[in-house]
């Protein structure tokens, strides 16, 4: 695999490729972070808003503010019905846009690995939310094949193409992400795993919207056209698909802590 710059700018795309894996998982990760009512949010990282609308519609927000460095995605969150009373503002989630201590949560969905610094995003969270307040953020375990396409990333491991990783992949391992939170001197470290599933209507939704990954469709759709079909007959064999429903699987690691008064 290699390291390399994976960037998210059509927020439509997004949506079918990882938007609706986000809401899965979220979903379990707020339930489990159980936040009290009225807090004021900060959604680092918030893409094209699939996991900010989560927030609006099961926390019961004071305020709620995404941050993300695409306006592509940011233009398809502020459009997204279920996120309306949001804020979203570009910013980069190693040097956040926000006064210090202004919020009482922040939270990382399927982001803190593409924070080149892992540990000075902490640190930006740390400094926006207020003393007792709640720190967050939920990725794919990459290094245990919680990647929810794994199957094609070891397809393609396996014929000798190059599978693009996320800056900070190794974040994503659970021991990885305790330690990361522990050095940065947050209190009251808690871990999760995360199991989900996502049913699609056959394998070739499976893989028109695994095609919709930035830096894996352009790879794949560059290949010679018999490679391009040995790589999805793989594909295919690894998931034991049929002619029916095809249900993939996740699996995400999550921490949350607080910050210490």
């Amino acid at each position: 695999m290699t390291e390399t710059q994976i960037k998210f700018d059509d927020g439509a795309a997004y949506e079918k490729m990882m938007g609706v894996w986000s809401r899965i998982a979220g979903a379990i990760f707020l339930d489990w972070l159980a936040p009290a009512r009225g807090k004021r949010w900060v959604d680092i990282g918030c893409g094209n808003g699939a996991f900010t609308e989560l927030i609006m519609q099961r926390c019961t927000p004071a305020q709620v503010k995404g941050i993300d460095p695409s306006e592509g995605q940011l233009a398809f969150a502020r459009a997204r019905g279920g996120a309306r009373g949001a804020e979203f503002v570009q910013g980069d989630a190693m040097s956040l846009p926000l006064a210090d201590k202004s919020f009482d949560v922040a939270a990382m969905a399927l982001v803190l690995f593409f924070v080149p610094q892992p540990k000075r995003g902490i640190a930006e969270m740390m400094r926006v939310v207020g003393p007792g307040g709640i720190i967050g953020a939920y990725v794919w375990d990459i290094p245990g094949g919680g990647f929810p396409l794994e199957v094609l990333w070891a397809a393609m491991r396996a014929a000798g193409i190059p599978v693009p990783l996320p800056p900070s992949a190794s974040i994503s391992d659970m021991a990885a992400l305790k330690q990361s939170f522990v050095d940065s001197g947050l209190d009251a470290i808690e871990t999760k795993v995360i199991e989900v599933e996502r049913d699609f209507a056959g394998f070739e939704e499976f893989w028109d919207i695994a095609l919709l990954a930035p830096g894996i469709g352009a790879t794949i759709k560059a290949l010679p056209a018999k490679d391009h079909e040995a790589l999805k007959a793989k594909v295919r064999e690894g998931l034991k698909a049929g002619s029916g429903k095809l249900t993939a699987a996740g699996k995400a690691n999550a921490i949350k802590a607080r910050v210490r008064a």
